[in-house]
Formats: C-alpha cells, sequence, structure tokens
C-alpha cells in the first residue's frame, strides 16, 4: 500500500476561490507530476486545472479537453508542459497509454482518471472535488491527498 498524507481540505465558495487553489498546488509541481482530478460533472476540475496553468504560464487558454482526450499546454523556455486529459471517454489503462503521454517529462493532470493511472507512477496526487448536491450553494469541498513519498513533506 502507498503511503498517503492529506495535504489540503478545505471548502471552496467560488470559481475564482478553484482558480487561485490551482495557482496554489502549481508552485509545487515539477516534471513527472502526476495529478488526478475526481469529482462529478461540473465540479470545478477544469477551472482548478485552469489556474495550474495560470500558474505555470501556460502558453493560451486552458479549456476542457473533452473532445481531443488530452491537450499539451506548452510553457516557455522549455520548461515542462502541461498535458491535460479528460479520460471519462477512456475504457480502459490500455487506451490511456495509446496516447503516448510523455509522463516523465510533463505535468500530467488527468480528469476521470481513478482506474486508469494505476502503474504509470509511483508518487502523484489526488484532488476530490465535492459539490453541494442540494444546489443551494456553488460551494466544493477538495481534499488534496499524495500517495508516495514524493509528497511527504510537501505543504500547501
Amino acid at each position: 500500500m502507498t503511503e498517503s498524507s492529506l495535504l489540503f481540505k478545505s471548502v471552496i465558495n467560488t470559481p475564482e476561490e478553484m482558480v487561485a487553489l490551482g495557482e496554489r498546488v502549481s508552485n509545487v509541481l515539477a516534471a513527472g507530476d502526476l495529478v488526478l482530478l475526481i469529482g462529478p460533472l461540473g465540479a470545478g476540475k477544469t477551472t482548478f486545472t485552469r489556474g495550474v496553468g495560470h500558474g505555470l504560464e501556460v502558453v493560451g487558454n486552458v479549456s476542457s479537453p473533452t473532445f481531443v482526450i488530452a491537450r499539451t499546454h506548452k510553457r516557455e523556455e522549455n520548461q515542462p508542459p502541461l498535458v491535460h486529459v479528460d479520460a471519462y471517454r477512456l475504457g480502459s489503462p490500455s487506451e490511456l497509454d495509446d496516447l503516448d503521454i510523455p509522463f516523465t517529462s510533463s505535468i500530467v493532470l488527468v480528469e476521470w482518471g481513478k482506474g486508469l493511472t494505476e502503474g504509470i507512477a509511483d508518487n502523484w496526487l489526488e484532488i476530490e472535488i465535492g459539490r453541494d448536491h442540494t444546489g443551494e450553494t456553488e460551494d466544493r469541498t477538495v481534499e488534496i491527498t499524495g500517495y508516495g513519498p514524493r509528497w511527504q513533506q510537501v505543504t500547501l
């Protein structure tokens, strides 16, 4: 069993706060990092990723890769790119493998990747976003858990 540690837990009230959280997380990301984004449709996974992209100063806008499945966002000065994957339509780990994502030289965020990424990395972050199902608020609960030794000394 891989060692894990809860790095962050909070309620996010607005899309702007979700973007800011993504920016905050971007400060600790490096080439080879794998981030799984977990949550229902409309939870804020792509909004979070926009924040990561902004924090990493990627070239261009970050948008949902739903139809292209994976989108690579380049950065200036040969810094590791951000690869944003929407695995919703993928049925198996082999389909993810077929995308030929350079996991070790990129920062990879995978929406809907739970169950598809096992064995890809010894260290990863899981960002679980829950939403208010009553519809009374736009609040999101966010828990960030680090798995593996890479994340044991990281603070957010």
